[in-house]
């Protein structure tokens, strides 16, 4: 199963200058439980922003046309050359960045979003726009409070058959 997982403002910003825009810690939790156990897919830009590396407890795989060395992860070519090397058991998520998720939401299964009730003064990634392809199946909301500055929605949603 492939999912794209993704933090975005009402605008679908998701990035500046290859940060995150927002940090949310109840939405940086549930990035961790989703895909712990899992492989994660990205850009090499996405893996360059990553503080400490590859991140733990994942199978993390880099999209790059060099596939220079990604300590910790594995590089290939294309999405689909990445995906061909996952068990079809597994969930794959897609981390980022923009041209990657816009890249999978053709054949993604599976979109976690967390809607962030807020649009940003810069931003310069975006995600695609979700289409009627996707049924919304779960959603949770959350207010601003004294770790988040802004209120907060997670959704999830699947394809439609």
């Amino acid at each position: 199963m492939l999912s794209i997982i993704v933090a975005v403002a009402r605008n679908n910003a998701i990035g500046f200058e290859n940060k995150l825009l927002y940090w949310l810690p109840d939405d940086l939790k549930r990035f961790k439980a989703l895909t712990t156990g899992h492989t994660i897919v990205m850009g090499r830009r996405t893996f360059e922003s990553l503080p400490k590396g590859a991140l733990p407890n994942r199978r993390n795989m880099v999209l790059s046309r060099t596939c220079a060395a990604f300590d910790g992860a594995e590089c290939y070519g294309s999405l689909q050359e990445a995906l061909s090397k996952c068990d079809s058991s597994d969930e794959v998520f897609v981390i980022g960045g923009a041209s990657l998720y816009a890249e999978a939401m053709p054949v993604a299964d599976r979109l976690y979003l967390t809607l962030v009730d807020d649009i940003p003064a810069q931003a310069d990634a975006f995600f695609p726009p979700v289409t009627t392809v996707w049924k919304e199946s779960w959603r949770e909301q959350h207010s601003a409070d004294d770790r988040h500055a802004h209120a907060y929605t997670f959704l999830l949603y699947n394809r439609k058959k």
